[in-house]
């Protein structure tokens, strides 16, 4: 008896699904994009609805990495209006730092992960949004050429949540794909993303024997582009570098560790670090199988960085595992391509844009696919994010805010950090409110306007050429 042939697909008959929602603006994902979008758009009146497929918010704030990109290249704070409200919400209950000089990555702020959850939570709810969990985006309801919300699967079954505009801040654009938006990933050889990270926590470290040796010891405890006197004026901070140490531990030990430097953040609490060194390869953050392969891989890597940390990094002598981050820190997916797509020369540059809604800073920062390195390039100064990046072809009354905007892999690599996301959304969130109100699309909205109220609400935008 022959053996059946494997089933490629099976036909699902047509159905109709309840709508339990219709909000003005539907914020799909509840990252830092997705926050500050959705408590932009309610702050006048509007029904706005938030969904996201975690039951916790705040993204990729809660996996232990530092928000970067509050500071400039000068030292001056660029990112201000709702994302540092949120700071300071955050620093009220001391789940933040202040905002500190780092010179690799211009500004870095320590968050709490569990008070960023609740904080968020506590803010959106404050505000009037409603905020639904454990949705997941499966499609979307399109009447021609304009979304009209979002087809979820969960507990409750397949359901539409409609919205009158839709703001993705997946982080995936996965609401801008199903749409036909047109998408690219990785870079222009092979298509190849950043590996992604799975960060993990240890406690009982000294880290001010690990900071003073640094300082102390420059030529053992070298560090990339960061001087050892910053470490001895600082007593929370970052460590990049050790590369020495990692060659050594895999020489005497054997051990496989998939990264050429040694990235290791303080916490809050004395004693506790998080630590950014597992790296997967080849992981595709939007194909389930990948994302799996890469959760799996990054979980066997940690027991060989755990033992070259205890072993041959200062202050980690006593230090023991206490938890990883409850999910995989995706550097790169999709991006949308846009009315205009941002490039390395624009970062490089340092541009101007006649629709800008936001200004970045931090350096265009690349953990290469093909290899264990990074590059880094920065710019000097500063350089704008224009409204046209969120604005996808082909697709009315969708609007994207997050690393998935329309940019260049190069650009990317610059923009996609945490503070400027938030910058992002804080715009796109305001810009959906004022095409409500207008009876417009988000592509007619007048930037004027929207520029105007960014600046009222705290927002820093530079003022544009002559």
């Amino acid at each position: 008896m022959n053996n059946p042939s494997p089933v490629q697909s099976i036909a699902e008959p047509a159905r109709s699904v309840p709508v339990p929602a219709e909000y003005d603006v539907l914020v799909v994902g509840g990252g830092p994009a997705g926050l500050t979008t959705a408590l932009a758009a309610v702050e006048d009146g509007l029904k706005v609805g938030l969904i996201e497929s975690r039951s916790f918010l705040g993204g990729n704030m809660t996996i232990g990495l530092p928000v970067l990109g509050f500071l400039g290249q000068k030292k001056n704070q660029i990112i201000k209006g709702l994302p540092q409200k949120f700071i300071d919400r955050l620093r009220a209950v001391n789940g933040a730092s202040e905002h500190r000089w780092c010179p690799l990555h211009m500004g870095i702020t320590l968050v709490e992960p569990e008070a960023v959850k609740n904080v968020a939570l506590e803010m959106l709810l404050e505000a009037g949004v409603e905020v639904t969990f454990h949705l997941s985006c499966a499609g979307v309801v399109m009447e021609g050429d304009t979304i009209r919300g979002v087809i979820t699967e969960s507990k409750s079954g397949r359901e539409a949540v409609l919205g009158k505009v839709v703001v993705d801040c997946t982080g995936d654009a996965d609401v801008a794909y199903r749409a036909g938006v047109p998408c690219e990933k990785g870079n222009r050889e092979n298509g190849g993303m950043q590996p992604p990270t799975l960060m993990f926590c240890l406690a009982g470290v000294d880290t001010e024997k690990l900071r003073m040796s640094i300082a102390n010891h420059t030529r053992t405890y070298l560090t990339d582009f960061i001087p050892a006197e910053y470490f001895g004026q600082n007593h929370q901070f970052i460590v990049v570098g050790l590369r020495e140490l990692i060659a050594k531990a895999r020489a005497e030990r054997g051990l496989d560790i998939p990264n050429e430097r040694t990235i290791i953040i303080t916490g809050l609490r004395e004693g506790e670090v998080w630590i950014n060194m597992t790296r997967v390869t080849g992981t595709d953050g939007t194909d389930v199988r990948s994302l799996s392969r890469g959760e799996i891989v990054a979980r066997r890597q940690i027991n060989d960085i755990h033992t070259y940390l205890k072993n041959y990094v200062p202050g980690f002598e006593k230090c023991y595992f206490t938890k990883t981050a409850p999910f995989l820190g995706i550097r790169e997916t999709r991006r949308i391509v846009g009315h205009y797509t941002m490039t390395q020369e624009d970062v490089l540059g340092c541009r101007h844009f006649d629709d800008s809604i936001a200004v970045a800073s931090y350096p265009i920062d690349i953990h290469r696919p093909g290899d264990e390195g990074c590059t880094l390039i920065w710019c000097g100064d500063c350089y704008d994010i224009p409204f046209r990046s969120l604005l996808p072809q082909k697709v009315k009354n969708l609007i994207v805010a997050g690393r998935s905007i329309s940019t260049t892999h190069e650009a990317m690599g610059a923009i996609r950090v945490m503070a400027t996301c938030m910058a992002m959304g804080e715009a796109a969130g305001r810009a959906a409110k004022q095409a409500i109100r207008a009876g417009v699309a988000p592509d007619q909205v007048d930037v004027r306007k929207l520029q105007a109220e960014l600046r009222e609400h705290g927002a820093y935008l530079r003022e544009p050429q002559s």
